[in-house]
């Protein structure tokens, strides 16, 4: 698995002197990513701790080395690594903007810490792009049992040894450095939210029994949710609501990790075959993280919702405004029995797509009562007409 390569899908088509903010998870690959698509660029990695210290003690020193810099150099971005590390930078970063016409690649894991700080966003010079794990299209000979029970960062993908892969991004990432670096002020009363968040996964949020559970108040609970969301560690995705004829449940978001193995290893749940609820959970969870991606990289300004009716009738994922509706069944052989939300959806709704994501071989065309069609599709047709666009 080592030799494989990933094409990645993102497109950074950025003018001369045009700078961006590429922000994504840690290990998502967007260091890999401007290393292939930049190799002539002066990069500059504040992971590094002779980096850190030189530019956090004297922030001068990116102008003044930069404008030694030959002007032929400077045709490429100027790329930061983990600009986040030292918001003052960003002040260094305008000036050369401004007067210099130097443009740059700011990357990072959360603009939490700069919007914190009340640092130099840079008013508008710097377009923002998102970084994504791996999705279906960047993966040769995709597995999809692999890719829902390791997830797709890049290096989990690729490992031998995942769950120690997921244990350490775990512990070493999601627990010690959101909590290190000061976002987090009661320690214990996180990690005791991390690990409900596993065993929570992917339902309507109940923040009053979150709250019990983990010995904190509902107000923090909804603290550290968007800290997991400004973090880009996760997505709250709320209910969709139009005036219909049933009553619908009120606006509860549900929350979804950024990653369907690092879900897994919160909620110490295996995929060991494509069948059951585990293997069904995991594989709405990967669609759901195909369509974010899909919408992100894509630039699309639409939003991914689910629906739920008060007598319990649900649908996955509802998008463009009620347009497209989408059921993910790990099932080979469903049929619209099993998808009793969707039928509710397309009579109140009539979406332009209906669609039951699954594992059969062959697409079918069935319709509801009031004579709506509803597509049956396999999984990896479904991916592939997503991302030639054949929906939105």
């Amino acid at each position: 698995m080592e030799s494989l390569v990933f094409n990645r899908l993102l497109k950074l088509d950025l003018p001369k002197g045009q700078s961006a903010f590429l922000w994504g998870a840690r290990n998502s690959g967007k260091s890999t990513f401007l290393k292939a698509h930049y190799p002539e660029a002066i990069y500059y990695d504040l992971l590094k701790t002779e980096q850190l210290t030189r530019l956090l003690a004297q922030p001068h020193l990116l102008r003044e080395e930069l404008l030694a810099v030959s002007t032929d150099k400077l045709r490429y971005p100027v790329i930061i690594d983990e600009i986040q590390k030292i918001p003052i930078l960003l002040n260094e970063v305008h000036w050369l903007i401004e007067n210099k016409k130097i443009g740059f690649i700011l990357c990072g894991s959360s603009a939490r810490q700069l919007k914190r700080g009340a640092a130099n966003l840079l008013g508008g010079r710097a377009w923002g792009f998102n970084f994504y794990p791996l999705v279906y299209k960047e993966i040769p000979e995709f597995n999809l049992l692999r890719a829902l029970n390791q997830g797709l960062l890049p290096t989990h993908y690729l490992s031998e040894q995942p769950a120690r892969a997921l244990r350490a991004y775990v512990h070493n990432y999601l627990r010690e450095e959101i909590q290190t670096e000061g976002i987090v002020r009661n320690l214990p009363g996180f990690a005791r939210f991390l690990d409900t968040v596993g065993f929570s996964h992917g339902e309507m949020i109940n923040y009053a029994n979150i709250a019990r559970d983990c010995a904190i108040d509902s107000k923090t609970v909804k603290a550290y949710y968007q800290i997991l969301v400004d973090t880009l560690i996760g997505y709250l995705i709320m209910p969709f609501f139009k005036r219909a004829k049933r009553q619908l449940i009120e606006a509860t978001p549900k929350f979804y990790l950024f990653d369907v193995g690092v879900a897994n290893y919160l909620g110490k749940r295996t995929v060991q075959s494509l069948k059951g609820a585990e293997a069904g959970s995991a594989l709405e969870h990967f669609i759901l993280m195909e369509l974010v991606a899909f919408l992100g990289i894509h630039e699309l300004d639409m939003q991914v919702n689910y629906w739920r009716s008060k007598n319990g009738m649900e649908v996955d994922f509802v998008l463009d405004g009620g347009k497209i509706a989408l059921e993910v069944k790990i099932d080979n052989n469903p049929n619209l029995m099993d998808a009793q939300g969707l039928v509710a959806f397309c009579d109140d709704y009539q979406p332009e797509h209906a669609i039951i994501i699954c594992q059969c071989e062959q697409k079918r065309r069935v319709k509801t009562k009031q004579g709506h069609p509803v597509d049956i599709l396999p999984w990896q047709e479904f991916l592939d007409n997503l991302w030639k666009r054949k929906y939105v």
